[in-house]
């Protein structure tokens, strides 16, 4: 009977670990699947703020390049009355900074959204390339006025 008791509670004893142990493998399963759903919701929060950053730049490069347009408009505009000589040279240098404007709306237009990484790196070079067009124009006009 002794030896029957034993038994018994040994049974009991490694039952019990048994349940413990599947509730504790339980709650680890439930807190890795809360864990990837949070990992997966922050995933999704950064890749809406990514593209809408991306948005964003698109439209503000959108306007610059449309201001742009408009300074080479105006200058256009405005040479119209010069001598023949220097509206020729002129108009070589504006057509010159035009295709530039149009080469960077390109760009912009056929950037696909190619993750964090690339985009900084894109958004930097882009973002060099607009000020030196920049420049360009303002020195052009600021010489030429």
């Amino acid at each position: 009977m002794k030896l029957f008791k034993y038994v018994l509670s040994t049974l009991v004893l490694f039952a019990g670990i048994g349940l413990i142990s599947c509730n504790s493998s339980a709650e680890k399963v439930e807190k890795a699947e809360t864990e990837v759903k949070e990992a997966n919701e922050n995933l999704d929060e950064a890749n809406a703020e990514y593209l809408a950053d991306v948005e964003k730049f698109k439209a503000e490069t959108e306007q610059k390049i449309a201001d742009n347009a408009k300074s080479i408009a105006d200058f256009n505009t405005r040479i119209a009355a010069d001598k023949k000589e220097a509206k020729a040279e002129y108009k070589e240098k504006i057509a010159a900074l035009e295709l530039k404007n149009t080469d960077m709306k390109k760009k912009m237009a056929d950037y696909k959204a190619d993750g964090k990484d690339g985009w900084a790196k894109f958004k930097e070079e882009f973002n060099h390339d607009m000020d030196e067009l920049g420049k360009a124009l303002k020195d052009f006009t600021i010489k030429n006025d």
